[in-house]
């Protein structure tokens, strides 16, 4: 199979700040909470494959109506997302993902159909990856949507604002990316920026498990009624003032937390908390992509 001249396609990188920025030389757009992929596209042939170049077409069957809206053949970058009441749903998304049985994968896909938003384009009856960005958003625009395709709307030099919209809107994040930079095929890039809408709560430690490097992963808990509740655990490095202090506290015998026994976990009265930034809570409560921020 050609798709498309025999070469791997696998897609550019993001580099990735804290806080967002206005400059006239990037476009800016809404970052969803999915899963990468580079489509590829024609008449006669679709593919699907993730960012590591594994094929992944059987388990999105509805997309392949994406071919309706193709004469040529075309690759597309974008990202597979899951919709729940209207917004990104992650968690939703990476149930879909795990299937196996082809009859469930198809119920799925009939049921909670995926959609694949598309935000670049690689190829368009030739390559298209050293034209600038803008230029080839332009090429994007021509291709129709329909409920298996979104093309992504972006706002030129207003990173701040449209970053203030989207924490309202409680969504992942932004992306803003330089107008007239090409697609650097597997390259971790600084043209393309990610800037993520992170929640901060404070939590309390309630246990740790060592971990090679001078490293611990301690395990978060919140107060409800009265009691502990695990929400999962992010990893401590050596330098963190509450490092040494949380090796020195007494073992528990039992579990401080309601929901939450493992062998492996060294358990100890909650008596200190910490500033943890995550993305979202998982459907069993537990934080996505913790960080800690600082101690309280």
């Amino acid at each position: 199979m050609d798709l498309w001249n025999n070469r791997v396609w696998t897609p550019t990188l993001l580099d990735e700040i804290d806080k967002p920025f206005n400059n006239d030389n990037y476009l800016y757009e809404i970052k969803y909470d999915g899963i990468r992929a580079i489509i590829f596209v024609s008449p006669k042939e679709f593919q699907i494959r993730n960012r590591h170049n594994v094929d992944m077409t059987h388990l999105y069957p509805e997309l392949k109506s994406i071919q309706k809206l193709v004469k040529k053949k075309t690759i597309l970058d974008g990202e597979i997302v899951s919709m729940k009441d209207g917004y990104p749903s992650f968690s939703s998304l990476q149930t879909r993902s795990h299937l196996k049985d082809k009859t469930k994968i198809l119920l799925e896909s009939i049921n909670n159909p995926v959609v694949f938003v598309a935000f670049d384009i690689l190829y368009s009856d030739k390559n298209l990856i050293d034209l600038p960005l803008i230029k080839r958003k332009n090429i994007l625009d021509k291709l129709e949507n329909n409920d298996s395709l979104v093309k992504t709307k972006y706002t030129i030099s207003n990173g701040i604002k449209l970053f203030k919209n989207i924490k309202k809107l409680n969504l992942e994040g932004i992306v803003a990316k330089e107008i007239n930079s090409i697609y650097e095929i597997n390259k971790r890039v600084k043209a393309w920026i990610k800037i993520k809408n992170f929640k901060i709560e404070s939590f309390l430690i309630g246990g740790y498990e060592k971990k090679k490097g001078n490293r611990i992963s301690i395990a978060l808990g919140e107060l409800k009624d009265n009691k502990l509740y695990y929400v999962g655990n992010v990893v401590m490095l050596e330098n963190n003032p509450l490092y040494k202090s949380i090796l020195k506290q007494p073992k528990r015998t039992t579990s401080p937390f309601e929901n939450h026994k493992n062998n492996n976990t060294t358990y100890i009265t909650p008596k200190y908390s910490i500033l943890v930034s995550y993305m979202e809570r998982t459907s069993n409560n537990h934080l996505r992509q913790p960080v800690i921020k600082n101690h309280d």
